[in-house]
């Protein structure tokens, strides 16, 4: 699965730590990803989105109204 926002596409990038000493390292800084439901469609899907996504609301969370439709009851068998 690879590390990119499904919304706005952010993913990592690179570059150098730098110490006091002005010794360099590589260094990849990664994007805050989140696991959330979203509706597509009517339909609640996982999505992998960064965390200013779903801050700026971007994301259309399924109400417990719509995850009624798609969730089975507990107490069904």
């Amino acid at each position: 699965m690879s590390r990119v926002c499904d919304f706005c596409g952010k993913g990592p990038q690179n570059g150098n730590n730098v110490s006091h000493a002005n010794n360099k390292t590589k260094k990849i800084w990664q994007p805050n990803l989140q696991t959330v439901r979203h509706v597509v469609n009517g339909n609640a899907k996982k999505v992998r989105v960064c965390s200013k996504c779903i801050k700026s609301g971007k994301i259309t969370k399924p109400s417990p109204r719509d995850l009624s439709k798609v969730l089975p009851k507990k107490n069904e068998q």
